[in-house]
């Protein structure tokens, strides 16, 4: 296992240097002039505007650039933006709100889709089973936009359950967003647990501890469930990584001063170092994470082993 992964872990460099410069030629590549940007209305002083494309090696070619970072992304300098304020500043600060907004996101996908699945998979064809579907189905239908606009105003201004703004409430402030973000994947890994809890609630395993006089709930709990979890744990995995790179849309409504919002406002900006940045370190996150899913399958399942 150990050697596993360190495997997986040298493999994390040439994917971190691989993404990072994918998103600098796209951010390089965007139409626009983010010096002459600066100025607004009216143009920077050419002497002005001669420094800060020499401060950002702006006249380089591409690879230069590139190069550029990479050799001070080596020393642990991620750059800094066009303000004069280091990239590793604005990720300590705007890094704590997504994270808070995953963690309640993933809280809400899988409590809430595990417990939906595996009621409707030991109830198959019956009422839960019957709501479950239709609820997830309506769910996936809906752009998340729509769903934050409509969740804001139905629970947050007419119902006045949840903050509906900003952070100030703490951790309550992350509850309705993070039930938006969660809610496409909760409907999946609701989906998901019901059909893998239905297939093997018909395993021979399954009818045997059945006909031994094993409980029901220790049947379904350390048998059924336990099995059903590991594709459930792959998209879940999977889907921390997303979810953390995608809240632009939540972040942007429910006005978080996330990560999301940082990426976007730096795409507008042309900002490339704070973009690619923060690309890169979701990018670990992402692979982290799923070397921590490769991990737990191992636990779920024993039949798993790495070498």
């Amino acid at each position: 296992m150990g050697r596993y992964i360190a495997r997986r872990l040298l493999l994390t460099i040439p994917v971190l240097i691989g993404a990072s410069f994918l998103i600098f030629a796209m951010v390089f590549a965007l139409p626009g002039d983010p010096v002459a940007a600066l100025g607004g209305d009216r143009s920077l002083p050419p002497a002005v505007e001669a420094q800060i494309r020499d401060e950002f090696n702006l006249n380089d070619p591409l690879l230069v650039q590139y190069g550029k970072y990479v050799g001070n992304l080596v020393q642990g300098d991620l750059g800094i933006d066009f303000s004069q304020r280091p990239v590793i500043d604005t990720i300590e600060q705007r890094l704590p709100v997504t994270v808070r907004l995953a963690v309640v996101a993933i809280l809400f996908e899988a409590i809430i889709g595990i417990v939906a699945g595996v009621l409707a998979g030991i109830r198959r064809n019956g009422f839960l089973d019957n709501v479950v579907l239709v609820s997830t189905t309506l769910i996936v239908s809906i752009p998340i936009l729509v769903l934050a606009f409509v969740a804001q105003f139905v629970f947050g201004l007419q119902l006045g359950w949840f903050p509906i703004s900003g952070t100030s409430e703490g951790w309550g402030s992350f509850l309705l967003p993070g039930l938006v973000l969660a809610a496409g994947s909760l409907a999946y890994v609701a989906r998901l647990t019901r059909t893998s809890v239905a297939e093997n609630m018909r395993a021979d395993y399954v009818r045997t501890a059945k006909a031994k006089g094993l409980p029901r709930s220790r049947v379904i709990i350390r048998h059924t469930l336990r099995n059903s979890l590991i594709p459930v744990v792959t998209f879940i995995g999977a889907d921390i990584g997303a979810l953390m790179g995608g809240a632009i849309v939540t972040e942007s409504v429910f006005n978080l001063p996330g990560i999301g919002r940082a990426v976007f406002d730096a795409i507008n900006n042309q900002e490339g170092a704070v973009v690619v940045g923060i690309v890169t370190l979701m990018v670990f996150f992402f692979i982290f994470f799923n070397l921590i899913v490769d991990v737990l399958y191992a636990v779920l399942d024993p039949r798993i082993r790495y070498d």
